[in-house]
């Protein structure tokens, strides 16, 4: 079998080569692919060196599927072109999230909306696929009426440069900025780019994809991201209100059943979910359950998952697993 991968050379290539290679796609031929400056590189792949070749070139190869990673423009640009091949894309930017003819998949929440006519999927947003794996089994019991959310995004989710700025910067060294204040000891409370209502885009994201996920288009959602200075993965302060009222201990019962999430939850030995601990692991990782007295039927929840991981990388690579399996 043929996997194409566009956006090898990248950070989350790099992450998507290890994940393949760790759930068993090491047998299979990799087409690493990239821009036309990273055309003729060589990436390692299940203990070789592989050739980065051009997206054309790629496509030429007409492999079974073909995961990107490389921002909205190439996916916009190239996706269609491998579908026509006959190629399943499942695209890892934000280019086909909001398209109501493309399905937005969290295999253990909705795989089941991908129909055998879907040759473009859409993989979620970091932050979204972390929350939406949290909330998915109280929404089916409970039904979400409103989430308030505050994101705390490690500088993986913005790239290598972004990653390289915190390091230059907590080593005293000059560097080329990721972002448009200092990251090292500091907070900025901006993702993406500002819209004019005021929110950003990373913001908007967590409303729109959260409702396509959980299939409920009146769910509301306020948001704010927090860009913090840690390599590890994204955190996500949650308040989550419901049509029902809750158990405490249903609630605890239903996230321990709910495949690829680990409740970490105990105060008296300070358990809690952190980024430090989240780093190279699949699972999502919740903790501080506990009911918001200040209103009815509402929970709080701290919810902590490697961005590049199950939001990106493992994830794009479960979907081509569900679909093998189908």
């Amino acid at each position: 079998m043929k996997i194409a991968l566009v956006g090898a050379t990248g950070l989350v290539g790099g992450v998507m080569r290890k994940v393949l290679e760790e759930r068993g796609f090491g047998d299979c031929e990799l087409i690493p692919a990239a821009s036309s400056r990273s055309v003729g590189k060589k990436v390692t792949f299940a203990g070789k060196m592989c050739n980065v070749v051009s997206v054309e070139e790629a496509i030429e190869q007409a492999p079974e599927y073909a995961i990107f990673s490389a921002g909205s423009g190439p996916s916009l640009q190239y996706a269609p072109l491998f579908a026509a091949k006959g190629t399943m894309v499942i695209d890892n930017s934000s280019a086909w999230r909001s398209d109501p003819s493309k399905p937005l998949v969290v295999p253990e929440i909705n795989g089941d909306v991908v129909t055998p006519a879907d040759h473009i999927i859409a993989n979620p947003n970091c932050s979204t696929i972390q929350m939406v794996m949290a909330l998915a089994p109280l929404h089916r019991r409970y039904r979400i009426r409103r989430i308030v959310v505050s994101t705390y995004q490690s500088v993986t989710g913005t790239g290598m440069k972004a990653v390289n700025q915190l390091e230059k910067e907590r080593a005293g060294e000059p560097c080329e900025r990721a972002y448009p204040h200092p990251i090292d000891m500091n907070l900025i409370p901006h993702g993406g780019t500002f819209e004019e209502n005021g929110y950003t885009t990373e913001e908007t994201k967590l409303l729109n994809e959260t409702r396509k996920i959980l299939r409920d288009s009146e769910i509301a959602v306020s948001a704010t991201v927090v860009r913090v200075p840690v390599t590890g993965g994204h955190s996500e302060s949650v308040n989550v209100e419901f049509y029902e009222d809750f158990d405490l201990q249903e609630v605890y019962d239903l996230l321990k059943a709910m495949p690829g999430v680990v409740v970490q939850d105990n105060p008296a030995e300070n358990l809690y979910p952190m980024p430090l601990y989240a780093k190279d692991k699949d699972e999502v990782f919740v903790g501080r359950v506990r009911r918001d007295f200040s209103q009815p039927k509402t929970l709080n929840l701290w919810v902590v998952s490697d961005n590049l991981r199950k939001g990106a990388a493992t994830n794009a690579v479960q979907i081509m697993e569900m679909l093998l399996k189908r």
